[in-house]
């Protein structure tokens, strides 16, 4: 066994030890793990969240036991895959041992550790970004057709993923085309490519037009809640945060692409990166949405470094490079993981605060960070769910209705009673099962200071009553309340149908 994959291995390994070492105990899963975990049993070529290939991993995750040690393994996995794929990048840039140890160390002590903790399409999306610009890097330096087709199916796969892989091709294109690589679009395989390419994501296509494009309302819906509170200089601000400790090798990959002869070819790159940001300024989207352009350019700039400080005094700086994604990393793993109490981060929010960490999707400050607060009261709300559940003696005819699929997901993951529970909110609303005749409901319900739901939901059962509620006052699910409605006087599912209906129309909108 060679140093190099010595080194490597060991990278690797590190990679999985921190992974497992980020979360603190007290924390449960975060709210959409839930929902993707959940469609392990609804699998389908396409939901309303995310396409399908979160599904395919999440019924792996049930065939291996369903324990939370799997649910973080695949997004470890991923960030694994992608170090592995810089470091193979570097390679074939000609990078010697230490370009490979300083782009193994920028994208080991980088954001990736925040986002490789939680299993959501994130982690194979940056793999998948990351391994597509690698091929077009194989197919620059050797020019076989073949990469057009390995290119093809990383795209199909990471498009079944995330539709954001898109934007890379949108920031691409024009730049392939302003330089001399534009050569490309006249071989005739490339269009071959093309086609197996749309023949490998068009079953999920026709999913979205036989569903009516669930994915333009979602966005729209995304663009109302969410991205409206999106500051495009913040956006920029953000940029420089997620590789901070490898700034400065990103900024000598530019540098490189635009001056180093040995890349000449590759100048390209350099505009795209250019055109992808500015597209992703123009839609306001979410700051995280670019991070799997960065890790490429990290290998660029790790060869260029290398290179530059071989001889003289230079040679000194080599550990500095080194050094600074550690240096940089100690703040990041006090201040943006999940691996102290709720409490401490309660007591010192005044410094997170200060560098927007408290900021919510709302557009507000809260007293722990929005991903910290939604990985709260899961388990509290699933106990006594099922502590209600156990109570009512029909259960089969008993319907547990929530009102955001966190909680649906969350009840769903953690029951001992095999409580299947539903929501009209998400992929959810799909899933209901009205083969059963209902009679009683369990109704999970957002905390309102001034609850109606007695007066709305009481008259149509013959006995109501409050439960209990999530007690955790540090998770966003605080005083979510548990209500049950026993022996309908009506016919329930009559009135699911309704609510489904209204609520599919909506989404054709």
């Amino acid at each position: 066994m060679s140093k190099k994959t010595i080194i490597l291995i060991g990278f690797i390994l590190l990679k999985f030890v921190l992974q497992y070492q980020l979360i603190n105990p007290e924390y449960d899963l975060q709210r959409d793990e839930y929902l993707h975990l959940d469609q392990a049993h609804h699998l389908a070529w396409g939901y309303l969240s995310v396409p399908p290939v979160t599904s395919w991993i999440s019924y792996i995750i049930f065939l291996l036991g369903n324990t939370v040690f799997w649910v973080k393994f695949f997004p470890a996995l991923f960030g694994a895959l992608t170090l592995l794929i810089v470091w193979k990048t570097i390679e074939s840039l000609k990078g010697n041992l230490y370009a490979l140890i300083l782009g193994a160390t920028c994208i080991l002590f980088s954001i990736l550790l925040r986002i490789n903790t939680l299993y959501q399409p994130n982690s194979l999306d940056i793999l998948c970004w990351t391994a597509f610009y690698y091929v077009i890097i194989q197919y620059i330096l050797t020019e076989k057709p073949k990469y057009f087709f390995i290119g093809a199916i990383v795209f199909a796969f990471g498009f079944l993923n995330k539709y954001n892989i898109l934007f890379l091709l949108i920031g691409l294109l024009p730049a392939l085309l302003l330089s001399s690589e534009r050569k490309v679009f006249a071989q005739k395989k490339l269009y071959f490519a093309l086609f197996v390419g749309l023949l490998l994501i068009l079953p999920n296509l026709l999913w979205q037009y036989n569903n009516h494009f669930p994915i333009v309302h979602h966005m729209k819906e995304l663009a109302e809640t969410q991205l409206v509170n999106v500051d495009r200089t913040g956006f920029l601000k953000e940029q420089l945060l997620f590789f901070i400790g490898s700034f400065f090798v990103i900024i000598a990959a530019l540098y490189a692409l635009l001056f180093y002869k040995p890349f000449a070819r590759f100048k390209f790159f350099f505009a795209s990166l250019i055109f992808t940001l500015a597209i992703f300024m123009y839609f306001k989207a979410k700051a995280y949405y670019v991070i799997g352009l960065y890790p490429v350019y990290i290998a660029f700039g790790s060869v260029f470094l290398s290179q530059i400080l071989q001889t003289g005094w230079k040679r000194y700086l080599q550990p500095a490079f080194i050094i600074i994604p550690l240096l940089f990393f100690i703040p990041m793993y006090h201040l943006t993981f999940p691996n102290k109490s709720p409490e401490y981060f309660v007591k010192n929010q005044e410094q997170y605060k200060k560098i927007g960490m408290l900021r919510w999707e709302d557009g507000k400050d809260h007293e722990l960070p929005q991903d910290f607060a939604d990985m709260l009261g899961w388990k509290e709300l699933a106990r006594k769910t099922d502590s209600v559940y156990a109570l009512i003696p029909n259960k089969k005819e008993t319907i547990v209705l929530c009102d955001n699929y966190g909680q649906a997901g969350a009840i769903n993951y953690y029951t001992k009673k095999g409580i299947k529970a539903v929501s009209f909110n998400a992929d959810y609303i799909n899933w209901f099962d009205l083969t059963i005749q209902y009679k009683n409901l369990i109704r999970i319900k957002n905390y309102e200071e001034k609850s109606t739901e007695f007066e709305e939901t009481g008259p149509f059962f013959k006995s109501s009553a409050i439960a209990g509620e999530i007690t955790n006052k540090y998770a966003r699910e605080y005083k979510t309340t548990i209500f049950v409605f026993t022996k309908a006087k009506i016919n329930i599912n009559k009135r699911i149908e309704d609510e489904i209906k209204e609520e599919k129309d909506y989404l054709k909108e």
